[in-house]
């Protein structure tokens, strides 16, 4: 026998030897049916009963591509987490507003904010009332979604990110109280279960109509756009302070503005106020009212530190607005704070400590914002603001001072 005819017939035998292994390993891959995962299994008592009864119950191969099988009503309902408005697949348990404050604070915070004022691009869960209409609008559980259920769902579902469905049902309800709170929907000592879930009065829930765009709209996108001369004037309908792409020293330069155009001997009512210069300080007279008597008093503002606080201030734009056109967010607007009585803004809801700091006669100054802004909670107990506090001295005197710019 040639050496070339051993060489193939020993080759042969090497690939029948390789050809035989795997048909065995493959034979054995595809008839063992693997374990289900745990959460794949929930709620099923006997997981191989289960597959048995699949088994039997539809072909081996189905669909386009001829493999697998329909899932059984008992697999589907395993994975059926669904909580629908009308309570519907709500389970039992309960979480109250100050466990769901820890909890937030532990799972959520880091990417929702301490009040779910949101962390950078990372939602916002709080504020946005009656900005739904606004060109701008900020859509949050408190102002946009209708249903308590589908924040339900979707905290139980989805949260916390990375560690999805770890959450107990307990802690499911007392992270939604929480939310509830943030949005000023419940009050501290509320406690959310499913007997009182439907009774959580959502402020959007008659804020969706019914979806006719094909009908409505789509007509009106199929015409040819226009791409010149489109109308008839242009005017310009905001400012960049406004937009606040400001740049930041614009603060002082607007004081400086203010000074130049400003002339002493026209305050004429007890509203005006006149303003000078020294140097980089600038003197503003403010009108106070004190009881039936206007008085007149000097206040000093540092253009350089009122420029600082407003760089500091950026930390409180997502809850507090200042300036003109201010509103209630999440917290209430600032202008005018120094001296204002502590919980007073008319139409924010605070807290009870505030409130009842303010009916004693509280008042916002420098000793008192010192101590609020450096550690809120220590100063308030039970207040909502749950912000950590500045931790700079200098932040805290700037934060002031700009503050200060705004109660003339």
């Amino acid at each position: 026998m040639s050496k070339s005819l051993n060489l193939y017939i020993g080759g042969g035998f090497a690939t029948a030897a390789v050809l035989t292994v795997a048909a065995n390993f493959g034979d054995r891959a595809i008839s063992e049916m693997p374990s289900n995962p745990s959460v794949m299994t929930a709620g099923i008592s006997n997981p191989d009963t289960l597959f048995i009864a699949a088994a039997n119950a539809a072909p081996e191969h189905v669909g386009v591509f001829g493999i697998g099988r329909v899932a059984l009503p008992e697999e589907i309902s395993a994975w059926d987490m669904d909580i629908l408005p009308d309570g519907t697949g709500l389970p039992d348990g309960e979480g109250s507003v100050l466990d769901g404050e820890e909890l937030f604070s532990s799972y959520c915070a880091v990417c929702h904010g301490e009040f779910a004022e949101g962390v950078g691009n990372w939602p916002k869960l709080s504020g946005g009332e009656d900005t739904l209409a606004d060109e701008d609008p900020l859509k949050t559980v408190g102002s946009y979604w209708p249903y308590l259920s589908t924040t339900f769902d979707y905290v139980r579902r989805s949260m916390p990110f990375g560690n999805a469905q770890s959450l107990t049902n307990d802690e499911v309800y007392a992270i939604v109280a929480y939310i509830l709170y943030s949005n000023y929907l419940v009050d501290e000592d509320f406690v959310l279960n499913s007997d009182n879930f439907l009774d959580v009065d959502m402020p959007n829930s008659d804020g969706f109509i019914v979806d006719d765009r094909a009908e409505a709209e789509y007509p009106i996108w199929s015409v040819e756009p226009c791409m010149s001369d489109c109308k008839d004037s242009v005017e310009i309908t905001m400012r960049a302070a406004v937009l606040d792409v400001t740049p930041e020293e614009t603060r002082a330069r607007q004081i400086q503005d203010m000074i130049d155009s400003t002339n002493p001997n026209n305050a004429t009512s007890s509203n005006s106020s006149s303003s000078s210069s020294i140097g980089q300080t600038t003197v503003v007279t403010i009108a106070a009212s004190t009881g039936s008597t206007d008085a007149k008093a000097s206040v000093t503002l540092d253009a350089d530190l009122v420029a600082a606080g407003e760089k500091v201030f950026k930390k409180c734009k997502a809850c507090h607005q200042v300036g003109d056109g201010a509103k209630n967010r999440t917290g209430p607007q600032l202008n005018a704070i120094i001296d204002r009585t502590l919980g007073s803004v008319e139409g924010f809801k605070y807290s009870k400590t505030l409130t009842e700091m303010g009916a004693g006669g509280t008042v916002w100054n420098d000793e008192t914002l010192a101590a609020f802004l450096a550690n809120p909670k220590a100063y308030a107990k039970g207040t909502k603001m749950s912000f950590a506090g500045l931790k700079k001295d200098s932040d805290v005197a700037a934060v002031t001072e700009y503050l200060r710019s705004f109660s003339q």
